[in-house]
């Protein structure tokens, strides 16, 4: 399964042909071109609490939905806070506007009502969509080095499996652009989070520096998460795409030292 890079009129966004192929779900990682935000926000921002212009941050969103085919209407997220909570979205859930403040604290969602738009937000951290094709469940998570560590992509696969009867060979996975392993320099607090995690399996995506910091691959890592919860290897697409590379296709708050706007990844049933 890969991850394909669509342009419509200027608005850059990525898939995985996976769930294109499967059919019956839209879905898009987007990227900062294709707005009409201005400044440091320039262009398609997604973040409402950013400080950008909030009638910009809704044109933007119109546009990303009507790209990838979601309903804004119906969008449902979380206050991300990098933990390992993941909500099951129930119809209670929708009605929530845009600009209001999130009513609970999440870094996965799940659900399985048609119509609703999941979506977590990242300018480093990796956005991970998983679908069930079968079932009809979608998933959409926020994993930055602390979900990472916690399993917060596998414990959403195990949502999927409890709460909706998911098989695990059914379940895709794609893990959107994100910081790679050759920008996410730490010091030892981040490796050492993950060997006490996952033990030696974390090993091959850690490299130590001559300066005594490390490299740490955050998607191979979520790779190998999503592997032990029991899905097929094939069913999981990895973008390649750095946020810290690329400034000027994404958000990345190490570059802009915290001055930027934000992604969104965003799945729904359709």
């Amino acid at each position: 399964m890969n991850i394909i890079e669509h342009n419509k009129n200027g608005l850059v966004y990525l898939t995985a042909d996976g769930f294109e192929a499967a059919g019956g779900v839209a879905h898009g990682f987007s990227t900062r071109l294709g707005g009409v935000s201005e400044g440091i926000y320039a262009t398609l921002n997604l973040g409402m609490n950013r400080g950008d212009a909030p009638d910009r941050v809704r044109e933007n969103y119109r546009r990303f939905c009507a790209a990838i085919g979601a309903d804004m209407g119906n969008i449902v997220c979380a206050s991300q806070v990098h933990g390992d909570t993941v909500r099951t979205v129930t119809a209670a859930d929708l009605g929530i506007g845009l600009d209001e403040p999130e009513p609970w604290q999440a870094d996965g969602l799940v659900t399985d009502i048609p119509g609703v738009t999941l979506a977590v937000y990242s300018a480093d951290c990796l956005p991970i969509l998983l679908y069930d094709p079968v079932r009809r469940v979608v998933g959409a998570v926020h994993a930055g080095w602390r979900g990472t560590a916690l399993g917060i992509a596998a414990k959403a696969v195990e949502r999927m499996v409890d709460c909706y009867g998911c098989d695990r060979l059914d379940i895709l996975a794609a893990v959107g652009p994100g910081i790679s392993k050759c920008c996410f320099e730490t010091h030892e607090d981040v490796p050492n989070a993950m060997t006490e995690a996952m033990g030696a399996a974390a090993l091959s995506s850690i490299e130590v520096l001559p300066t005594g910091k490390f490299h740490v691959d955050l998607k191979g890592l979520n790779a190998k998460r999503l592997e032990s919860a029991g899905l097929d290897p094939d069913h999981i697409a990895v973008s390649a795409d750095c946020t810290c590379c690329l400034p000027e296709k994404y958000w990345s708050h190490r570059y802009t030292h915290g001055e930027r706007g934000s992604q969104a990844a965003m799945i729904a049933i359709v």
